[in-house]
């Protein structure tokens, strides 16, 4: 890489490669997630990290709530000892709770693309019960299988 590059903040493409790499230890998306939670026991627990009225609104089937701002407190009573989780928000970057559980011992991921479930047309729950959208086809493919990415 020339100085010119190294100035701008850019990175090698070998750095580029190892973070995307290291990256998905870390991270997993709606796709993967709907996947594995069709499949029976997933082995591990979905984290709605949103607020208790967010969470009302509607939530992953399955999943816990566990707002942020409680997670350290609550964790251990809400999800017991330390078991595999995957935490999701309204959308990606604002996700506290991965950060406070895997402080607290967890095995964390957090699911890229937040309540984007719904956008990408998977059920949802709500307190009147299970609900689907048509697939967002800004962000979901409108006719294809699968994104091609």
């Amino acid at each position: 890489m020339g100085a010119a590059a190294a100035r701008r903040g850019l990175r090698s493409a070998a750095q580029a490669a190892a973070h995307f790499r290291a990256g998905l230890a870390f991270h997993t998306d709606v796709s993967d997630v709907a996947a594995l939670a069709a499949g029976g026991d997933p082995g591990f627990v979905v984290v709605d990290s949103r607020s208790t009225e967010a969470w009302d609104q509607g939530r992953i089937p399955g999943a816990v709530d566990l707002p942020t701002a409680l997670a350290r407190e609550q964790a251990a009573h809400v999800l017991g000892r330390p078991v595999p989780v995957v935490t999701y928000c309204w959308g990606p970057g604002r996700n506290g709770a991965a950060r406070a559980l895997a402080e607290l011992g967890y095995l964390v991921k957090e699911m890229l693309g937040g309540f984007d479930w719904v956008r990408e047309g998977l059920e949802f729950e709500t307190w009147q019960g299970p609900e689907r959208r048509a697939p967002d086809p800004l962000t979901a493919p409108a006719e294809a299988g699968d994104c091609g990415c």
